[in-house]
């Protein structure tokens, strides 16, 4: 599994993860719409946390920076 995520796409990530996780403990969000939300904030921590996102690859997205040799 290649890294295709870059820095800036991890943070945006975790921040929009840990917002949805803050909207589903204080109840803003409620029922069915918070699973949905916690579901989504699972796969955006795990996909940030491993740098890989499967959407990415499929579509041949690349954010990660190319090192120079």
């Amino acid at each position: 599994m290649k890294k295709n995520m870059g820095v800036l796409d991890k943070l945006i990530r975790v921040v929009v993860a840990l917002v949805a996780g803050a909207l589903v403990y204080y109840e803003v969000v409620t029922g069915m719409y918070s699973y949905v939300l916690l579901t989504i904030t699972a796969i955006f921590l795990f996909t940030s946390l491993i740098g890989f996102c499967p959407l990415y690859g499929i579509f041949g997205l690349n954010t990660c920076a190319v090192k120079s040799k």
